[in-house]
């Protein structure tokens, strides 16, 4: 059954990803199971997106309660639902404001789009630049991928979209270089995480921070991968002591469910006015219920505390790896966005660890990422360094 449905898939679906050779057919916790009835524990988690797990009972509950109630009205009227999300992130957070969309490169988009108005509405028509960094991931739409500093995403699709530059991250003067008089804002991710769980330098952010307060510029930072938990705080830039003017969130906003948020303070928002940016399905009721009830269990139920104090268990975990192993060369990241680089082919060690039942992501060719459900164990950490112990060269 489940070579029928890999060949079936094969044909009818767009050749746009490199899957592994199974079917996933159920989830429940930090456990996977496919087709055949192998269980998996999974370290990957929707690539950072599954944070209290699989099957959640409370999320379960949300969208079918909503589901009987109402799935889908324009956002010409106004819903419970969407309008508590907004102020629930709204309170948590530094932002006044928030725009709901479907993904992270939809947010991405209109955080875009908000920082060129924005400049436009001052009267600074000749500002619409953004500066990003340099391994940098944004998204796929045009306007995202000519934001991501990786020339493997952008490859193929040229001429990509005029208006930003590239520059090293953690190099804060290699940004004071770049802002000139057309630049509006500076976009990057407090940790890269598709660029290699890169983590600042511990003033790099507060200085960011100061040069976009100097030279008149929006501060503009990428939690979709980082935020909701994932670092040991709700928001990432908590850590660093710093706030932006304007931040997007997807992923993990609603534990599997397509949404994205951008949030900005009051004197950036208001320059998106009626007919300004829109979305169909932006904060529908039934996604942003369901993204309700993962905020409430995220900060009601000590998740994210659990969460850095097993990922700096994790990171202990993956040292004592790297002291065993020439073949790991460094560990790092913060909460449970970890990563592990090797001096040889990622690849391999995750398809041997898929075999022994644990599912790992490899990014940039030899770093292999870590993002687990935040309701990870010690015994499953414990289980997965085993297994690695023994695939490891």
């Amino acid at each position: 059954m489940s070579r029928d449905i890999m060949n079936t898939a094969d044909k009818v679906m767009a050749n746009t990803y490199k899957r592994f050779p199974i079917v996933i057919t159920k989830g429940k916790g930090c456990n996977l199971w496919d087709s055949d009835g192998n269980k998996y524990i999974d370290f990957v988690s929707g690539i950072a997106v599954c944070n209290l797990g699989h099957a959640h009972p409370k999320v379960a509950e949300a969208l079918s309660k909503q589901a009987g109630i109402l799935l889908h009205v324009s956002n010409l009227y106004y819903t419970e639902p969407q309008t508590e999300l907004a102020a629930t992130l709204t309170e948590k957070s530094f932002a006044d404001r928030v725009f709901f969309c479907n993904s992270g490169a939809e947010a991405n988009e209109a955080a875009i789009k908000l920082a060129r108005k924005h400049s436009k509405d001052k009267g600074e028509n000749g500002r619409y630049r953004i500066v990003s960094m340099e391994q940098s991931f944004h998204g796929r739409t045009m306007a995202t991928l000519s934001a991501t500093g990786q020339e493997k995403i952008r490859k193929g699709f040229e001429p990509i979209l005029e208006g930003f530059d590239y520059i090293p991250f953690n190099d804060i003067d290699a940004l004071r270089d770049a802002i000139d008089a057309s630049t509006c804002a500076v976009l990057l991710e407090p940790i890269q995480g598709e660029g290699g769980v890169r983590c600042p330098d511990p003033e790099y952010l507060k200085s960011v921070r100061r040069l976009c307060n100097e030279k008149g510029v929006l501060l503009i930072f990428d939690e979709i991968q980082t935020g909701m938990g994932r670092t040991g705080k709700l928001f990432a830039y908590e850590h660093f002591g710093v706030e932006p003017d304007i931040m997007t969130l997807a992923k993990a906003l609603a534990n599997g469910l397509p949404i994205g948020a951008m949030l900005a303070k009051e004197d950036v928002a208001e320059a998106f006015t009626p007919g300004a940016h829109a979305s169909t399905f932006g904060g529908t009721p039934i996604i942003t219920a369901a993204s309700l009830q993962v905020v409430k269990i995220l900060t009601e139920e000590n998740l994210i505390h659990h969460c850095a104090k097993i990922g700096g268990y994790f990171k202990e975990r993956l040292s004592w790896l790297k002291s065993r192993h020439d073949s790991i060369e460094d560990v790092r990241g913060m909460g449970l966005l970890l990563g592990m680089m090797l001096n040889t082919e990622g690849e391999p060690v995750v398809k041997s660890c898929m075999e022994k039942g644990f599912l790992i992501n490899c990014i940039q060719g030899n770093i292999l990422r870590f993002v687990p459900p935040l309701i990870i164990e010690e015994e499953d950490i414990d289980a997965l360094v085993a297994c690695l112990d023994h695939v490891l060269v």
